[in-house]
């Protein structure tokens, strides 16, 4: 009969396969908490500042239309109307995700 040899070799193959895991495993882990901690708070923080630039560069073009130029008290009170009209717009449709409307 033949034997068979389970010999030193499947056990160092079985414990390279292990330390690849946990290594794949381990980095994983590290991108995750990268991503988390470091880059999602940069990117969120990048991605405010381009609603804040696009929404100056809306109030500036749509009151400019009406001649009134930035720095004036006019061009502060259509840009505060222009901000009651976007909340407005996200109340409406937040009621509609919700079924509301």
């Amino acid at each position: 009969m033949t034997e068979i040899d389970s010999g030193a070799h499947g056990s160092t193959a079985v414990r390279l396969r292990s330390l690849a895991y946990a290594l794949l495993v381990a980095i994983l882990a590290a991108s995750g908490l990268y991503a988390a901690f470091i880059a999602g708070p940069a990117m969120r923080a990048a991605a405010h500042d381009d609603v804040v630039r696009a929404v100056a560069e809306e109030d500036r073009r749509f009151c400019g239309m009406f001649g009134l130029g930035a720095g004036t008290d006019a061009f502060a009170a259509c840009s505060r109307e222009l901000s009651i009209v976007r909340q407005r717009q996200v109340a409406r449709d937040n009621a509609a995700a919700q079924g509301l409307l």
